[in-house]
């Protein structure tokens, strides 16, 4: 199983990174996550055509569970985010992808951002978006047990959309 992390967050090796890397570890414990930090791309985001984002485009593609991680800013997940989401075709450009939409934020006011916000955008590229979307809190991720809860309960459910959607491809 391929399993790939995509971080939106604008500082290099972020609590984003830490956040999301626990959650893809935590819900396939047998794969070890290969790692898109969006920052490191820089200015090749703002155009077509770049060959490190093309390759990072390809290994989302082919990848059988992403994480897609953002902090919340503005009420929403980032534009570095949304500058590599629209390197992907419609409909079908996450075609065979369980999608995970994991956010960080200060508080708990952005609760349903995930779900809200991130997911139909996943959905809408061809993802499948089965799981609910997790909101972490930037302080405190590491040591309050969510991660290790929502891990423990959709675990079975990544594994199976995964095994499913890798024999359709």
């Amino acid at each position: 199983m391929t399993v790939t992390v995509v971080v939106g967050n604008p500082k290099l090796a972020s609590r984003t990174l830490t956040a999301a890397t626990l959650v893809a570890k935590g819900l396939r414990p047998d794969a070890e996550p290969g790692v898109i930090d969006l920052v490191s791309f820089g200015a090749g985001l703002l155009s077509w055509g770049d060959p490190a984002v093309a390759a990072a485009v390809q290994a989302v593609a082919a990848s059988e569970l992403v994480v897609f991680a953002s902090p919340t800013f503005k009420a929403t997940y980032t534009g570095l985010l949304k500058l590599f989401l629209e390197q992907f075709d419609g409909g079908t450009g996450l075609a065979d992808v369980v999608a995970v939409p994991v956010m960080l934020g200060a508080g708990p006011v952005h609760a349903f951002a995930p779900d809200l916000l991130l997911k139909p955008v996943l959905v809408e590229l061809g993802a499948t978006a089965a799981l609910p979307g997790l909101y972490l809190s930037d302080r405190t991720f590491q040591e309050d047990g969510v991660i290790e809860r929502y891990t423990d309960r959709w675990r079975a459910v990544a594994q199976a959309l995964g095994t499913r959607t890798a024999n359709h491809a």
